[in-house]
């Protein structure tokens, strides 16, 4: 990794340090939007032919049914390893539940707010170089939670036209029934349009690679009408270290998202005292005894350190980036939390490191990236509801709103507005 020091920096090289590997989406939309209308026109025929062009993968049907889990062959000591994160996320996310609120704004006048959940959502579950079942438990379990009516599952089938069993075995402890055997931006489309076998949904969640997420992007502002989670680009950590922070944990925590993908960003932001040097030497012994030691490789060699004077440096710096995933390895980690604004999930100490979020702590996974956490949130319960307002008002409380409403309507030349006040007042004793 490149190493920089933030006070030898000009104001426009601060900035470009911001910027994520550069994804050309002008490029990508006209491939994305083939793919796109091609499924939207020839529905599970083309699913079938593009899981055979892109998959390597022969299917009989798009849909696969998902078996009870008594019937999928997994080691004890795996099926135990989902169940115990299946616990803890569905814990952590059942307390986000919201409640109904109802408010008297005045005498009369009544305000209420119901959370509704959206009926029907699809989750997409990358595949390709890995297989990502810890998605299935964070996309299906905040879902069920939310109460959605239909719930769908699109992931990449494996050559033998089948899923992987940990991704089936997730997918049937969440209770979803049916797996749409296709990935990248076909799958996106089928679950936006509908096939004669997939069902149309109201809103796509879960993480993918570039074609998805242009995919994903393209769809929501389509004839489609749907909406998507978040935009999100290639996986990311930043690192904040200070002089009590492990060498050794700190590069293994930069090569957990290094092996992502060869796009993926890592970023170190040493305070004073941390041995950079000794960083460097885990990196390459760490990373050399990694199976993906290439792909993590090509991440590195556009991932930097940058050396920072002061603590308030550190933090100014890290939300201006705004990562998707921050590891706080400081002795005072617990106290710098507070000033962090800008990041999609926070790992704080030496003895917190970012793979327990995304398998079992707790939280979502599926978080904002390529600076998204400046505006976007992580998957929540949330991401599955809407929130309807009610509002109901007394003779008494028209009497005393609706005068204000009648002065607002005719301020803004809307008469109608005005007379659906005045046609009742005038009905009232």
């Amino acid at each position: 990794m490149r190493q920089l020091s933030l006070n030898t920096l000009s104001k426009s090289e601060r900035d470009a340090l911001l910027l994520r590997p550069r994804i050309d989406f002008g490029k990508l939309f006209g491939i994305v939007q083939d793919i796109i209308n091609d499924v939207k026109s020839s529905g599970d025929e083309a699913l079938v032919r593009l899981a055979k062009k892109f998959d390597k993968a022969d299917i009989q049907s798009p849909i696969y049914t998902v078996r009870d889990e008594h019937e999928i062959i997994l080691d004890e000591e795996v099926k135990s390893a989902f169940r115990t994160a299946f616990d803890n996320i569905y814990m952590f996310h059942r307390s986000q539940r919201p409640q109904s609120i109802t408010v008297e704004t005045m005498p009369g006048v009544v305000c209420s707010r119901y959370p509704r959940a959206i009926p029907r959502v699809g989750l997409y579950v990358p595949g390709g170089t890995a297989i990502l079942p810890s998605s299935v438990l964070m996309l299906a379990i905040p879902a069920q939670l939310a109460g959605c009516d239909e719930i769908i599952i699109a992931t990449p089938p494996r050559s033998d036209g089948t899923v992987s069993p940990e991704v089936e075995f997730a997918a049937s402890i969440c209770g979803v029934r049916s797996i749409v055997l296709s990935g990248g931006a076909q799958a996106v489309a089928a679950m936006a349009y509908g096939t004669q076998s997939v069902p149309k949904v109201d809103k796509i969640l879960g993480p993918g690679n570039q074609y998805v997420t242009a995919a994903k992007m393209l769809l929501q502002n389509s004839d489609a009408m749907i909406s998507i989670d978040m935009p999100a680009g290639p996986s990311e950590v930043l690192v904040l270290a200070d002089g009590s922070a492990n060498p050794a944990f700190v590069a293994a925590d930069l090569l957990s998202q290094a092996e992502h993908g060869p796009d993926s960003q890592v970023v170190l932001v040493a305070l004073p005292g941390f041995d950079t040097e000794k960083l460097q030497i885990e990196l390459e012994n760490q990373r050399k005894a990694l199976p993906r030691a290439e792909t993590a490789l090509k991440a590195l060699d556009h991932s930097y350190i940058l050396s920072v004077e002061s603590e308030s440096e550190a933090i100014e710096f890290t939300n201006d980036y705004a990562p998707e995933h921050l590891i706080i390895n400081t002795e005072n980690a617990d106290d710098m939390v507070e000033s962090i604004q800008t990041a999609g999930s926070v790992f704080v100490g030496q003895w917190t490191p970012e793979s327990v979020g995304d398998y079992a702590s707790g939280t979502n996974h599926t978080l904002p990236t390529y600076g998204y956490a400046r505006m976007y949130s992580g998957v929540s319960i949330d991401s599955y509801l809407r929130q309807m307002t009610v509002q109901k008002l007394t003779p008494d409380g028209l009497k005393l709103l609706g005068p204000s409403v009648e002065i607002m309507a005719r301020t803004e030349g809307l008469t109608a507005h005005e007379r659906a006040v005045t046609i009742r007042l005038q009905q009232l004793p």
